[in-house]
């Protein structure tokens, strides 16, 4: 993935910041060099939705983060796993995904799949007995969340790549909450990792975009193509957008992280809440796992409980003026969420009971600020 060619009005200087190139379309020489472009024996472009300069510099740079042999930048998060999925199965295969995923992706195996003939088996990731039973019926996918959204378990990657790999089947990832700050996926055996980079990654809401990445080249061309004729391709805007972002990832993840343990354990402590889902905590279920996969942080993201439920909630709301009510995550102040109506509020009650998601949950996306501002704009909601 090389850089694009030196503007020569530049002269000898280049610029310290990268170049944003907003064109949709480029112009060519002749035939000959459409040719060049079009079988690969050139680097060039000529129109944005099959590929841009800002996209394929910042997917070298991200793929260089995640120790991936190539990546490529979609449209947003979802789009990154459509682009993944509709280039990994067809019609009449099988997929076998986690049963605790972001509401939108379960809508995507369990609603969208379906109608174009693929099928999706849901297991418990933790329970490895269950997942090697699904994978007996061949699947292309065993598809999991390294930390999974909006209650935090932290499923063994390295034992279920290998579990995958045993029946030939491909072991995709979604890092959006780790980031490959605290985890590399694809060091730990996953074939292909998605990220969100609207959430932690571009770190300021002011962009939507995903990025898929893997080990396999000979994937590249195949998922390229599908991001073309789906229209998932990105705008140069906000890959120059989380280019810039980048240099300051690892600070800000490390910072949001040291501020989540901290409001974690005080947390704990405050009237009303009942109860705190960090897997910093010592009663986290996967804590042991996630201290060693992680190495020493764990994430910005917490899920709180209070114990008067809905109502609760909304003065919290209406009270936390300094904590937005803001369904998303990864800026670089504190906001928060409500999962039973937003991530997931098309999943269904018996499903949320399942998993945990309450009328009195909330999920905390916690920012860079210090951490006493925080704690300080909490209390006034508690």
């Amino acid at each position: 993935m090389t850089e694009p060619r030196r503007d020569p009005s530049l002269g000898a200087s280049k610029p310290l910041a990268p170049p944003l190139y907003p064109s949709s379309v480029y112009t060519l020489p002749d035939l000959d060099a459409l040719d060049r472009i079009m079988d690969g024996e050139e680097t060039g472009y000529i129109y944005a939705r099959d590929g841009h300069p800002n996209a394929r510099q910042l997917a070298a740079k991200l793929a260089e983060l995640e120790s991936a042999k190539w990546g490529v930048v979609c449209a947003s998060g979802m789009a990154s796993i459509s682009a993944i999925i509709l280039s990994l199965v067809q019609g009449g295969d099988h997929i076998v995904c986690s049963n605790r995923l972001y509401g939108r992706t379960s809508q995507l195996f369990t609603q969208e799949l379906p109608r174009f003939g693929v099928q999706t088996t849901a297991v418990d990731g933790h329970d490895l007995d269950e997942v090697r039973r699904a994978l007996q019926t061949p699947a292309r996918v065993l598809y999991v969340e390294t930390m999974s959204n909006p209650l935090l378990r932290v499923p063994d990657l390295e034992r279920l790549a290998a579990l995958a790999h045993d029946y030939e089947c491909r072991l995709v990832v979604d890092n959006t909450f780790a980031t490959p700050v605290l985890v590399r996926p694809l060091e730990l055996g996953a074939d292909v990792v998605m990220e969100s980079l609207t959430k932690m990654i571009g770190g300021h809401s002011d962009l939507t975009l995903g990025f898929a990445s893997g080990r396999e080249e000979e994937l590249l061309p195949q998922i390229t193509q599908v991001m073309s004729i789906w229209g998932m391709m990105s705008n140069p805007f906000d890959c120059w957008l989380v280019q810039r972002g980048l240099t300051t990832l690892s600070l800000r993840m490390c910072a949001a992280s040291h501020n989540a343990a901290g409001l974690a354990q005080w947390l704990l402590n405050q009237r009303g809440v009942s109860r705190v889902v960090y897997p910093g905590l010592a009663d986290h279920p996967d804590h042991a796992h996630a201290a060693a996969l992680l190495g020493g942080y764990f994430g910005n993201m917490l899920c709180f409980e209070l114990e008067e439920g809905r109502d609760a909630v909304n003065y919290f709301l209406r009270h936390v003026s300094g904590i937005p009510f803001s369904p998303s995550l990864g800026n670089t102040t504190t906001t928060c969420s409500h999962p039973a109506t937003t991530s997931h509020r098309f999943v269904s009650a018996a499903e949320k009971k399942r998993q945990g998601i309450t009328d009195g949950l909330i999920r905390l996306s916690v920012g860079v600020e210090d951490l006493e501002e925080i704690q300080y704009e909490m209390a006034k909601g508690l």
